[in-house]
């Protein structure tokens, strides 16, 4: 029996006569966007009113407007790239310089795409979504434009020698998902929607265009179609290094963790052998590398799950299928892959190390693999920030909670180098980092660590925030808090990061543990962390908040729905939240393959168990809990939001709730947005967990 409060339709999904907040899932809709000017103006009138906003709003854009903190920037044959918002360029400026420019305090950019000023000529909210540019110069590029933060783009395009968009160049103005692909000056494959019958069930291409020069791209042939029930299809290109074209391959997503892969040979397209939760990593020194994410056995081999798997390219583009396999790399204990380049030099892959960071380089000399670690500091966080394709250049990221984030550079001759620091934004002077575990309700331990502000003592009195995310095998790891340590731990908070099942701390089987049938155990998780922080005295239920984005938004509507008693705050980010019709709101049908299909009876149910919207119920007393959301979020789209503050509003339940007109999912398109978000949040969190309240 469902343990739903509200009645289900015939298909066992909620329609309008089982859910009054419907109407709310148009996002841009006069009856909705009238609720949410109202909402807004009674949240802003409260949090605007506190006389620690202005500081709080003026102390995050302080940070996120300074010049000091580090232009990360991308390799090209023509300098280096980076894309730089600040006061001035609210909404950016694409701009490049030189590596010996770069390399001093002040360096001198060259502005090649105002993004304000087109914005401005044009009278759009345009927010640059980056670029594909044409191999080996990279000088002809496809720039996509969102208007407002959405994810779906149009594509024009650019020339980066004149500054200027192509007249009668490249443009699709038709705003979609999917992107373009260069084959040469005059070709490109283009996954877009093309119209009816061209988009699956979650709003992605399914098919793949070859579009030329000079041609409407309705008249474009199709060279690749997948399915209408897949979460996504398309073709590309197999470069190597050297630009040189290999193949041509195309994937079928059958869900958000399972693809198909194909490759253009003998004039079709030829199924690879491959297990469905495997990727190509790319070429390296002459080999196709390969990344299954569960255990693949081949004829008299296999190889576990998390590994790299090598087979000659030459026989590999011969026989796709019978080409002998050999094993690169294997993950040894809470070991796993976290992102890798391949340069001029080799392949470099990041590592997890019980969640501290290295990098490894892979080579293929006299006749095996080898590989060699990185010089790069140890117990920290760290992240391949950029590559060459033409060289052996490459910069890493390292950082920490209390350490701001340095970034080392390397020509690949040399032991790799302090080229930038980012200045300190918060004192960390007393500050501590400790690590620990809570046991979790099936006996699994779950590590997180806890930031300690100066002088906390264990009486239950800290203010305590407490974030994860424990999905899709994204880890969440140790990173410099800026904006955060100066807003909350400088100002007496605790900071605590969890590290849940269902993320990727500790490779495929930590994230696959914690899926469908089985996600209770990543809100289980998040609760026993939560548990074990008041067991230690680190703080107390009406001290202890919580906060989490996406599926951390739906991590934390699990908590405070099943465990209100534990909690004096929630802060609900642009968050899954009825996931009884998540499949129908904005791109949820997409991740099916990590929650399970509502419209299965049996899946159902998992999902009916913990679905935080129907989990509001009355005659409870919940931590006041603050959901925020952006208008233009065509991902997970702020119905979920909107109606988990509906049904509070209806029940009698104090809550506040924001809304964006602008913003997306990444929920901010320019820093004095960002500033704003970041006051709303920790001037609720003080209210809440610092000023005084009665104890619960």
């Amino acid at each position: 029996m469902s343990t739903s409060t509200i009645a289900l339709a015939d298909d066992g999904i909620p329609g309008p006569a089982q859910d009054p907040y419907i109407f709310l899932e148009e996002a841009r809709s006069p009856a909705a966007l009238d609720w949410v000017a109202k909402e807004n103006a009674r949240t802003l009138a409260a949090f605007e009113a506190d006389p620690r906003y202005a500081q709080l709003k003026a102390e995050a854009l302080a940070i996120f407007d300074s010049n000091d903190r580090i232009p990360f920037v991308s390799f090209r044959p023509d300098g280096l790239y980076n894309f730089w918002q600040d006061k001035a360029n609210p909404k950016g400026v694409l701009r490049r310089t030189t590596l010996e420019s770069y390399r001093s305090e002040k360096p001198e950019w060259d502005v090649i795409l105002d993004v304000d000023a087109l914005a401005k000529a044009e009278g759009r909210e345009w927010v640059y979504q980056g670029s594909t540019c044409l191999p080996p110069d990279l000088n002809r590029c496809m720039i996509a434009l969102s208007d407002g933060g959405e994810d779906a783009t149009i594509l024009r395009e650019f020339d980066t020698r004149t500054k200027q968009f192509i007249e009668g160049g490249f443009v699709l103005d038709q705003k979609s998902q999917g992107g373009a692909e260069w084959v040469d000056e005059n070709t490109l494959l283009v996954g877009r929607n093309f119209g009816e019958g061209t988009l699956t069930e979650s709003e992605y291409p399914f098919t793949t265009r070859e579009w030329k020069r000079g041609t409407r791209i309705e008249d474009a042939p199709e060279i690749f179609r997948g399915d209408a029930k897949d979460v996504s299809s398309g073709a590309a290109l197999l470069r190597d290094n050297a630009d040189v074209i290999h193949a041509r391959i195309a994937y079928r997503g059958i869900s958000f963790h399972e693809r198909l892969w194909y490759v253009w040979q003998g004039g079709q397209w030829l199924q690879l052998d491959l297990p469905t939760k495997a990727n190509p990593v790319g070429i390296v020194d002459e080999h196709m590398l390969f990344s299954p994410d569960v255990e693949w056995t081949v004829g008299d081999q296999t190889f576990p799950a998390d590994s790299l798997v090598a087979v000659n390219l030459e026989e590999w583009k011969a026989d796709p299928n019978g080409a002998r396999k050999s094993l690169v790399w294997a993950p040894g204990y809470r070991q796993t892959k976290q992102g890798s380049t391949v340069t001029a030099g080799g392949l470099y892959v990041a590592l997890l190390d019980n969640v501290v960071g290295k990098v490894l380089k892979f080579n293929f000399d006299d006749g095996r693999w080898s590989s060699t670690q990185v010089a790069l500091p140890d117990n920290a966080t760290i992240g391949i920030a950029a590559s060459a394709d033409d060289s052996d250049e490459i910069m890493y990221t390292v950082s920490g909670f209390l350490e701001p984030t340095t970034l080392y550079y390397t020509d690949g001759a040399a032991v790799p180098a302090v080229i930038k620091t980012s200045p300190s934004y918060f004192d960390p002077a007393g500050a501590s980092v400790e690590q620990y575990e809570a046991v979790s309700k099936d006996g699994t331990r779950i590590p997180y660590f806890i930031v300690k502000p100066k002088g906390m003592k264990a009486d239950g009195s800290t203010a305590t925030l407490l974030t994860g995310y424990g999905g899709f095998q994204v880890p969440r790891l140790p990173a410099y808090l800026g904006s955060t340590g100066k807003l909350w731990v400088e100002k007496g908070g605790a900071y605590v990061l969890a590290n849940l099942r269902g993320g990727g701390e500790f490779g495929p089987a930590w994230h696959q543990s914690a899926i469908r049938e089985n996600k209770q155990r990543t809100w289980d998780d998040f609760i026993a962390v939560g548990e074990d922080l008041v067991k230690r005295g680190f703080t107390s239920p009406e001290h202890l908040g919580i906060q989490g984005g996406s599926q951390g938004g739906l991590l934390v509507g699990t908590f405070f729905t099943q465990r209100p008693d534990l909690l004096g705050a929630a802060i609900v980010q642009i968050p899954l939240f009825d996931m009884l019709r998540y499949h129908l709101i904005g791109r949820g049908a997409s991740w099916i393959g990590e929650y399970g299909d509502p419209r299965i009876p049996e899946q159902r149910a998992w999902i009916d168990g913990y679905s935080p919207y129907q989990k509001i119920v009355a005659g409870v007393e919940y931590p006041e809990p603050f959901l925020w959301a952006s208008t233009a979020d065509d991902r997970t789209h702020p119905a979920h939001a909107r109606k988990a503050a509906a049904k509070l509003k209806a029940l009698g339940q104090p809550y506040y709730y924001f809304e964006d007109t602008t913003g997306g999912h990444s929920g901010g398109v320019d820093n004095d947005q960002r500033a704003k978000l970041q006051a709303l949040q920790f001037i609720y969190l003080m209210k809440r967990l610092m000023d005084e309240r009665p104890a619960k």
